[in-house]
């Protein structure tokens, strides 16, 4: 039995969402109790007590989007890299990075990001993973990072022709391989899905190839309409717009999980909302890459599923947060939008596509929910309670203000020191194996 007590609580639970001191209980994996400090330390007396000192306690993040392999680009510089587009920066950055790496090249960078995510107080991720110079294993590889983390992971591989039809095929069996093993998995803390690149690099040929392979209770995730250039592709050689292929292929539905859709219109709105299917929005990668600003408070306001991911850009969802805010007010030259969009993303919408994937109840302090907790060194300078905790969130907290973060009920990190990972080794292993990956990048 653990106790994370005599902190203001944020809850996410409607019928009790804030108290000024309180406790949150936890046995094994499970959240048994949250109330008043006194209550629950009365209820619970031999349980081990975490202090927080006057500290927020809240629910752990939830990453929708993510991309582990990406972990060893930070400072990178690759010969010859002068993008002119979306399409020159997927070629000269992100797919020489996952074509030179190695299934220890693949270890390593999950290894760097789930440290990084614990940091952040992040314990669930969505991860979208390439690695086309080491594609059998890869995903296997990163769920070993996972368990000696114990970061939640639902994880998938990128299938693509980019580098042709047998590579594609290797993509299809390692998410199939992958699928059934996660299935099997009774922990809770592991879910696998059918990756996919963007349609503008997978033939029809493939598309049966995953779908004839796909398990039942599994679904896709897929990068759609990112640039512009994808939906140019598929008017040329399809004739249809992007989700209209992928209706056509039998993608969509209330497991699949679409990344960007940037460029997508009122008609392609109305079969993912039909559909059930779930979207994920990245707003410092889509700035970042200048693809250009979603239509993400648009499909919010239509009652489609719609979560905030990072893209790998960062580990920090407080960091999203506060990008996506801004992003949708400059964007449509609105000063109220996004206010009540993106924390319903972040903090309730995450959730909810996470418990499609995971059966335990994610994102809530509240009795029978995951026993998933932060602790943010916050003491806030003005009033705080469940009204106006978003806004203290927004510009109050970062990533870098978790002190405490405890993932099913195992204590991953406390007073900022990570408990059972031996950082130290981990990062001087990550150095050197980056510095081996980009001596291979650049010859």
């Amino acid at each position: 039995m653990l106790i994370l007590g005599n902190g203001r609580v944020i809850t996410r639970d409607g019928e009790n969402p804030f108290l000024e001191k309180g406790a949150v209980a936890i046995e094994g994996t499970t959240i048994q109790k949250v109330g008043g400090l006194e209550e629950v330390r009365a209820a619970y007396p031999d349980a081990d007590f975490i202090d927080a000192g006057g500290k927020v306690i809240m629910p752990a993040f939830i990453n929708a989007h993510e991309h582990i392999y990406s972990a060893f680009a930070r400072g990178l510089s690759v010969k010859g890299y002068d993008p002119k587009g979306f399409l020159d920066i997927l070629d000269g950055m992100w797919w020489t990075i996952d074509r030179n790496l190695t299934l220890q090249d693949t270890y390593l960078s999950a290894m760097a990001t789930y440290i990084d995510c614990i940091r952040n107080g992040v314990t669930t991720i969505f991860d979208h993973h390439a690695s086309f110079g080491s594609i059998r294993d890869s995903l296997f590889h990163i769920e070993k990072a996972a368990k000696e983390t114990g970061v939640r992971s639902c994880l998938c591989y990128e299938i693509s022709d980019r580098d042709g039809k047998d590579k594609a095929r290797d993509s299809v069996m390692e998410n199939a391989e992958f699928i059934r093993y996660a299935q099997k998995d009774d922990s809770g803390m592991i879910a696998g899905m059918m990756g996919m690149h963007a349609q503008f690099t997978i033939s029809d040929e493939t598309m049966e190839l995953a779908a004839a392979n796909k398990p039942d209770g599994a679904g896709y995730h897929i990068h759609v309409a990112e640039g512009i250039e994808d939906l140019h592709h598929c008017l040329k050689h399809y004739g249809k717009r992007i989700v209209d292929r992928l209706m056509d292929w039998d993608i969509l539905g209330e497991k699949t999980l679409l990344g960007h859709c940037i460029y997508i219109n009122g008609h392609e709105m109305d079969l993912i909302r039909d559909t059930n299917t779930m979207v994920v929005h990245n707003p410092e990668s889509n700035m970042g890459n200048a693809c250009g600003c979603p239509p993400t408070m648009e499909l919010v306001h239509r009652g489609i599923l719609t979560g905030l991911g990072t893209d790998g850009y960062t580990h920090d969802m407080t960091e999203s947060f506060k990008v996506a805010n801004v992003l949708h007010k400059h964007h449509l030259c609105d000063a109220n939008a996004a206010w009540g969009e993106v924390p319903q993303m972040l903090f309730y919408n995450n959730a909810k596509i996470a418990n499609r994937y995971f059966k335990q109840e994610l994102g809530v302090l509240k009795e029978g929910a995951a026993g998933d907790v932060i602790i943010v060194d916050y003491n806030p300078l003005t009033p705080l309670g469940a009204d106006n905790a978003n806004g203290h969130i927004l510009f109050g907290m970062n990533g870098s203000k978790v002190v405490t973060t405890v993932a099913n009920g195992k204590v991953l990190m406390k007073d900022r020191e990570l408990q059972g990972i031996d950082e130290e080794k981990v990062m001087a292993d990550c150095q050197e194996a980056s510095g081996a990956l980009w001596k291979r990048i650049n010859g």
